[in-house]
């Protein structure tokens, strides 16, 4: 976040390094697990979580660049940018904390395809964001450093943000009617 809010070509490039390297060390870490067979219920319980703490810390970082840099998210907005980041992190504390209770009771908390698409392209998007700022910092003052910068200034930036806050809602609403299932009030 810190890298990232300083706006200065050399930190958010590494600020666009270290969010590459904590995105794919938390996809290999769950993806080792699975293949061979290390899943443990502190894993189950660490691994979604470090997810929400990556992207919540990032999207909070862009609110307050936003915040100094109206234009970040271009012009257009529909919904107040605070609330389409609220949905986001206020979902996955949510969730967060009824799957944290779940386990404690013994219960498996399976997480959704939903959940996985969302997790993914968040990540995708949080990836796009800083990425395509940092090129757009590192070649600035020339045609192509602008027009890549233009796009996380434009309003392509606010609508994808927008369509992810969509895609959180939607699983976490998917998980509220999952729950209430036959199949899962029964002991896992």
């Amino acid at each position: 976040m810190i890298l990232f809010l300083t706006g200065s070509g050399p930190a958010v490039q590494i600020s666009f390094f270290v969010f590459t390297i904590a995105a794919l060390t938390d996809w290999y870490d769950g993806w080792y697990a699975r293949k061979y067979g290390f899943k443990t219920k502190w894993g189950r319980f660490l691994d979604p979580l470090a997810d929400k703490i990556l992207t919540s810390c990032a999207l909070l970082a862009f609110y307050l660049f936003y915040k100094a840099e109206p234009g970040f998210f271009g012009t257009n907005r529909i919904i107040p940018v605070w609330i389409l980041i609220a949905v986001i992190i206020l979902r996955d504390i949510i969730l967060t904390a009824v799957r944290s209770y779940m386990e404690l009771k013994g219960r498996g908390f399976k997480t959704s395809m939903i959940s996985k698409t969302k997790t993914f392209l968040q990540m995708v998007y949080i990836f796009c964001v800083i990425g395509f700022f940092a090129i757009g910092l590192t070649f600035s003052g020339t045609g192509f450093g602008q027009a890549v910068r233009g796009l996380v200034f434009s309003g392509l930036n606010y609508y994808s943000l927008m369509i992810i806050s969509i895609l959180t809602a939607a699983s976490g609403v998917a998980y509220i009617f999952e729950s209430n299932s036959p199949a899962d009030s029964l002991p896992a």
